[in-house]
């Protein structure tokens, strides 16, 4: 991109190109160089910044430099995909048809936006589960916050869930915040 040019400056096209792909690499090319525009260009996001005129020797090197870099970018991409895909389902054994049936219900309820309750013996793996549809869900960026209600005694439940202001029962000497307040639309 040369930084001078008609309607608008290398710099504003390089603002423009990162919004809409912000893994591009983008070369400023000027006649008009100066240490504070180029600064100005990195911080921006620029991957390099050229003065013209330039020798087919740095443009070459530049080339080959950028297209490392997007190579690099790519098998980033793949690594962590092939990553996710392995390990999704990493902490749940499932070699029973059971244990496959239920990681097949946990990849169709975790691309809906469901509420879901779930149950099972202590020591069954609940948490694994919930865990897991949070970790395939859109949700997924969001906090994941982990209940056992069995550790909780009845009379706390609702309490620990949605919360509680200061006095509104005994023992309860300030505000707290509820399990699914601090989940914000994660999990919980």
């Amino acid at each position: 991109v040369d930084l001078v040019m008609p309607g608008m400056d290398g710099i504003e096209l390089l603002k423009r190109a990162k919004e809409i792909s912000p893994s591009i690499d983008v070369v400023i090319i000027t006649a008009y160089g100066s240490i504070p525009t180029a600064i100005n260009a990195m911080r921006e996001g620029a991957y390099d910044y050229i003065e013209k005129p330039f020798c087919p020797e740095r443009a070459e090197l530049l080339v080959d430099k950028l297209m490392e870099h997007q190579r690099l970018i790519e098998e980033n991409i793949s690594l962590h995909q092939k990553l996710e895909e392995r390990y999704q389902f990493e902490n749940i054994i499932a070699k029973s048809s059971k244990m496959r049936q239920v990681i097949e219900v946990i990849k169709v309820v975790a691309k809906s936006n469901a509420t879901v309750l779930v149950t099972g013996e202590s020591g069954t793996g609940k948490e694994l589960v919930a865990r897991a549809i949070h970790s395939q869900s859109y949700r997924k960026d969001k906090p994941f916050v982990a209940v056992s209600c069995a550790a909780l005694p009845e009379s706390l439940l609702e309490s620990e869930l949605f919360g509680h202001e200061k006095g509104s029962f005994t023992g309860a000497h300030a505000q707290r915040r509820g399990k699914f307040e601090v989940a914000n639309r994660g999990a919980g």
